[in-house]
């Protein structure tokens, strides 16, 4: 027995001997930086900690090209994980300069554009699912392929490198395999022009990393037993730095599991969370009650408006099934959803061409709550339900609620200035407010109202209107059958073009208002 442990040490430590070896070969082959991307896992660690102890051992005088070790922050990183990251970036880059190596630490964030909390509390966007995962893309990918971009352009290519395993999944392996050339360390990236992908621990095994990670010593001074008690106590696979769109689809949602997002929704269930409460974490469990709730709202009729951004009306087709004589549409299951079973008779069925005045006759607003029971029957007699848009204002209002109340109550054992949205974020989101309609200002009013203080935001005296003028405005346009938000967006976009001698794209803005969907039914 003791043989044959010593025969797996040895086997682990030949093997990272090789990948050491093969990374000082690979290093000085030529001058183009690498950029060595850390997501604060184990196997983005092994990799770093593999150069790392390269580049010691080597002659200084060799060392001319720099090594730039990049962390995406999604700005919704698992409090203990995001925390982990920033203090490992820190002891590397001081070692670094300790050690006269030429390697750099920078952290990637999303711009506050495209925030995870300003599209979904912002702009409505659904929370994610597997379906729609939109958050990888503008959240780990483009902050990534942004900082890759800048070196590119500064050094006309790069080398990538990352800590992907042939073992971790057959879609991996194959992604892996599809990218290489025989005889070549190095893989083209798919989607950046003059950047090259280098993957030194691709041969590992789960226990060749976890083996060489509790063997070897951190040469920055980490504990990499705390590094495997994180993984312990998450229950969770980790969520890695994603540099290319195609493979999104095999490391975006890292398994059943997430180490990486504390708001996650793309899984039925976050582990991670879960995992760091029954480990003693009992403070984090606001985030996830809060998770929770986000995700099941995702599918809530009532909380989203019943048409796209861009005003486009799109309809479900449901199939109808008999049971015991009565007919009920089927409404299949989706994420946390179950599936359901609505009888017919509960529902309207109309012509297209019906709707816009069932619509008026009513009082309802698609883009409101109002959830009609309305199917509409297609010139070949199939039935559609009216598919769902972005979360509604309103919703989007409770959802920030809600966050703040967490922000307000939470209490991180180490950092007393943690915050779950940053300040930042909530200017941007009062804009997107703002040019949809909420022309009452209702932000800063909704934070003071949670957080019992003010931010300090800059006020526009151009165009805002009172609670009182909103009211009459409304009155006005109920009265004369005229789409209170249609005058709304018109009015907002004079807002934009008033001082303007020459107002290009006036006519183009007013002209694409008045042809949205929702007003030609």
């Amino acid at each position: 027995m003791t043989g044959i442990i010593t025969n797996l040490i040895e086997d682990n430590a030949n093997l990272a001997e090789q990948a050491k070896n093969n990374i000082k070969k690979v290093y000085l082959d030529d001058d183009r930086p690498w950029v060595l991307g850390y997501s604060g896992g184990k196997d983005s660690t092994v990799v770093v900690q593999l150069v790392f102890d390269a580049l010691s051992e080597m002659d200084r005088n060799l060392l001319i090209k720099k090594v730039y070790v990049i962390s995406s922050d999604t700005l919704v990183e698992t409090p203990l994980i995001i925390q982990s990251i920033d203090t490992t970036l820190q002891r590397i880059e001081q070692k670094a300069i300790e050690l006269n190596l030429p390697i750099e630490t920078h952290k990637v964030k999303p711009t506050v554009e495209q925030s995870f909390w300003v599209n979904i509390i912002g702009k409505g966007y659904p929370s994610p699912n597997q379906q729609f995962r939109w958050c990888t893309d503008r959240l780990k990918i483009d902050p990534a392929n942004q900082f890759i971009t800048e070196k590119v352009n500064s050094f006309g290519e790069v080398i990538m490198l990352l800590g992907v395993r042939e073992q971790e999944s057959a879609t991996r392996a194959n992604v892996i395999k599809s990218h290489s050339v025989d005889g070549k360390e190095l893989m083209r990236h798919s989607t950046l022009s003059n950047a090259y992908v280098y993957a030194p621990i691709k041969k590992f095994d789960l226990d060749d990393v976890w083996n060489y990670l509790l063997s070897v010593e951190s040469p920055w001074g980490d504990d990499n037993y705390e590094l495997y008690k994180l993984y312990s106590d998450s229950n969770s696979n980790e969520c890695p730095l994603v540099v290319d769109k195609t493979v999104k689809e095999s490391a975006g949602s890292c398994g059943n599991s997430r180490f990486g997002c504390w708001v996650c929704t793309v899984v039925n269930e976050d582990k991670a969370l879960t995992g760091f409460i029954d480990n003693g974490h009992d403070w984090m469990r606001p985030l996830l009650d809060f998770r929770n709730w986000l995700s099941s709202i995702r599918d809530d009729r009532t909380k989203r408006a019943k048409y796209r951004m861009n005003g486009q009306i799109y309809f479900n087709q449901v199939h109808i099934k008999e049971i015991d004589g009565k007919e009920y549409i089927i409404i299949a299951k989706k994420g946390s959803r179950r599936k359901q079973l609505l009888p017919l008779e509960e529902f309207t069925i109309l012509k297209r061409s019906e709707l816009k005045m069932y619509l008026r006759q009513h009082s309802i607003d698609l883009a409101s709550s109002d959830d009609p029971n309305i199917l509409i029957e297609d010139e070949n007699g199939e039935l559609g339900r009216l598919g769902l848009g972005p979360f509604t204002l309103e919703t989007r209002k409770e959802i920030l609620t809600r966050l703040l109340e967490v922000q307000r109550d939470l209490r991180h054992p180490s950092d007393e200035s943690y915050e779950l949205i940053q300040e930042e974020e909530l200017k941007e989101i009062r804009k997107v407010w703002f040019n949809d309609g909420d022309f009452g200002d209702s932000l800063p009013t909704l934070y003071k109202e949670v957080m019992g203080a003010s931010l300090d935001f800059e006020k526009d005296e151009r165009l805002l209107f009172d609670q009182v003028e909103l009211s009459q405005l409304e009155m006005i346009c109920k009265e004369e059958g005229v789409d209170f938000k249609l005058i709304k967006q018109l009015l907002l976009v004079e807002k934009e073009h008033t001082g303007f001698k020459v107002r290009r794209g006036l006519m183009d803005q007013i002209g694409a208002a008045l042809k949205q969907d929702y007003l030609h039914l």
